[in-house]
Formats: structure tokens, sequence, C-alpha cells
């Protein structure tokens, strides 16, 4: 649990009322810009450099508001249309892309009335607990300072110790009022943002299309580079040790007769070949679904991976049932991948595997108290776990600061079947 979590949710939603503020009031700047952008995009060269910046700075500050909302519990996903290859700046495909999609204008006539709306409710927010607050200490200020009138109160003034003591359950009643209704408040901004700023349900149906070519794309490339792999594998191993056996014996045919013993010398060699060449099928069907994993489930192959790792691992696992074969193999492949990189990447002491499944998600994570600093850009094997989990519609977040410690975390949506199946 970080800091955050332990901030009541009243006092976090008044802090986020504050930002809404400030943010409420940069949309008039932002929407000044819009305006002059869209008004000279016909203009040559400047007009195309000045939709640029336009646009740019418009999603920046509906990016913020959307990593606003997901403070507040509400998350919006950004609906904008992948650029066309040929795009280039201040092209003419570059302008048709902006131009025509729609989020681009959803963003702008968000521009004033969620500033309206932000603004409102967030000084709402905010000037609710701080009357209530200033009520609350109102009579230790009265009693230091005497008979001072403060004119505090939505009945009386202040002008008394009486009315000073009565301000006190006046301000602990608007204090507690106005953090109960803050995060009603926050919710209700973002809410409103939302109808602006999350995808259409066509644009949703765009989104997913896009996904799901890139993860089949990536799939087809996983599937070809697995299958090289295996071919490699049994070219340079269990193949090149079956030739091995079988020009062997032949030997051993020709010398059987002239000189039994060197043919049963062969004979040796060529058997203790061809068992070297069942080891290497056994590692080869091992690397495509390991036994451990069909015999035992998920939960049992990974406390197998952990017992062959140097560093202690523990395993906590809450699954009531079995996965579906593929998303069992690749989640079992990408812990395996994770735990390999802690072994040799994390100077890590200890690490941990918890794996549970709620609300149609299995969610799988791989912690250490090692050095930190993981990053999925740098060829650590992160990125094709990325790619692996994508297949499913899986995710994976990692939290990596450079002193440590390494968090992460695998969520794949799924279904459990029945302990007794």
């Amino acid at each position: 649990m970080d800091l955050a979590d332990r901030v009541p949710t009243g006092l976090r939603a008044t802090a986020h009322g504050v930002f809404a503020i400030g943010l409420g009031l940069l949309n008039i700047p932002v929407l000044v810009l819009s305006l002059a952008g869209v008004l000279l995009s016909p203009v040559p060269v400047l007009g195309a450099d000045l939709l640029h910046v336009t646009t740019v700075v418009v999603r920046w500050r509906a990016d913020l508001e959307r990593r606003l909302a997901a403070f507040v519990g509400v998350p919006i996903r950004r609906p904008y249309r992948v650029a066309p290859d040929r795009a280039e700046l201040g092209s003419r495909h570059w302008v048709r892309w902006i131009i025509t999609d729609p989020a681009t204008w959803r963003d702008m006539a968000w521009l004033l009335p969620g500033a309206v709306v932000g603004v409102a409710l967030g000084i709402v927010t905010v000037v609710v607990p701080a009357y209530g607050l200033v009520g609350t200490f109102l009579l230790p200020l009265w009693l230091f300072l005497g008979d001072v009138w403060f004119g505090y109160g939505l009945f009386w003034p202040t002008a008394n110790i009486v009315e000073a003591w009565l301000a006190l359950p006046q301000g602990l009643t608007l204090l507690a009022v106005g953090l109960a209704v803050a995060p009603l408040l926050r919710r209700t901004d973002v809410l409103f943002a939302r109808l602006f700023l999350a995808p259409t349900s066509a644009a949703e149906l765009r989104l997913r299309v896009s996904h799901l070519t890139a993860t089949r794309s990536g799939a087809i490339d996983a599937q070809a580079a697995e299958l090289r792999r295996i071919e490699r594998d049994l070219h340079d191993g269990a193949q090149a040790r079956m030739v091995s056996v079988g020009m062997t014996i032949g030997l051993a045919e020709r010398l059987v007769r002239r000189d039994p013993a060197a043919a049963l010398e062969l004979l040796t060699e060529a058997r203790a070949s061809s068992t070297a060449a069942l080891v290497d099928l056994r590692h080869l069907v091992r690397g495509i679904h390991p036994p451990v994993l069909a015999e035992r489930g998920l939960e049992g192959a990974v406390q197998a991976l952990a017992l062959h790792l140097p560093v202690p691992i523990a395993v906590t696992s809450h699954l009531p049932g079995r996965l579906e074969t593929p998303i069992e193999s690749a989640v079992y492949f990408a812990v395996a991948e994770a735990l390999a990189n802690i072994g040799r990447h994390s100077q890590a002491h200890s690490a941990w595997v918890t794996l549970r499944h709620a609300d149609d998600r299995l969610v799988v994570q791989v912690g250490d108290d090692g050095i930190g600093g993981a990053d999925a850009t740098r060829g650590t094997g992160l990125d094709g776990i990325e790619r692996r989990l994508d297949a499913f519609d899986g995710t994976m977040t990692i939290s990596s600061p450079p002193a440590g410690p390494t968090v992460m975390t695998m969520e794949v949506p799924c279904a459990l079947s029945s302990p007794k199946i």
C-alpha cells in the first residue's frame, strides 16, 4: 500500500479539486490556441505548423484530464486514430489525418464546458471543506486573539465567546459534509469529461480492430520465431545426434565380423548418442509445453520453476480452477522469463510470485527486492513478455525504481474451469 492509499478519500478528492481548478483555467488559453490553429490552418506552411502545435497542446491537455480521471477511478481511453504511414508533418495526408479524426474536434469541444464545470465543481470541492476547517479552528483562534468579530457562520456572526463556541459544531459539520461530498463532485466532473474525451462506439470498434491487428501480427511473428527455434534445435541437436547414431551403427555392421570388440565399442557409443538425443527431445518438448504444466497446472508449474532458481522465491496462489491451455502456457512462459530476469539482472536476495483470479481476470505479480531499473525498452526480455500477453488481450505494467524493488503485474482476461474438470 502506497502513501496515496493511506490518505482518506475525501482529502484526496479535495486535493484533486485544487488540480481541477488549475487545469480548468488552463483550458482557456488552450482553447484560444486551438481556435487560432483551426482558423489559420489554410495558410501555407504557417498554418500546418500552428495546427501541429495546436493538436499537440490540445491532446496533451486532454491526456492530463484522462490521467486525473484515472486517480478518481474512472479510466478514459485515448480515442485517437493511428497516424498513416505517409502522414509526414505538414503534408496533405497529415492535415487530413488531423482534420478527419473526430476525437480532435471532441477535445476542442470539451475545452470550454470542461473549464466551466471543472472550475465550478472544483471550487465547491475545495471551498466547503476549507470553510468548515476555518470554523473548526475559529474557537481557539478567537480565544487567543480575544474579543474580535470574525463574521463567520451561515446564520450568525462570531462576535462573542458564545457564538465562537457555536461556530465549532457548525465548522465540524461543514468539514464533514465537504469531505463526504468531495468524491462525488470529482466523479461528476470526470464523468462529464468522459462524455467528450472517451472513445465513441465507432472509435472503440476501430481501436479494437487496430489492437487485434497488432496482436495478431505479433502472435504470427512469435509463432514463426518459435517454429524457427524448434527447427534449429532439432537440426543442431536431436537430428545431428540421430545421424551420428546411424553412421556409428553402420560402421559397427562392417566391423562386427572382423573386429567384434571394436563393433561393441561403436554400439556403446551409438547407445550413448541415442540417449543424448532423447534428452534433447525432452528438453525441446519441455520448451513447447512443459509436462509439469499439463500435470500440475499453472500453480504447480510456477512452484517447480521457483525451485530451480538460486534466489528464494515465495509462491502464493489463489486459483480455484484451471486456465485454458493456451493462456496457461503463455502465462507460464511469461513468469519463467520474469524469474529468469530476476536471476540474471536483479541481484535480489528474495522474490515472490502471486497468482489470483478475480472478476474474470488472472492477475500475476512477480516481484523482487533487487536493484530495480527494469526497462522493457532495453532488451531484457520484458518486451517479449508483453507481446506474448498481447495475443490474449493481456497487459503488463512494471514498477521498478532505480533502488528497487521491482514489481511486474500481468493481467489476462480469462475464465477458470471447474476444479473437478
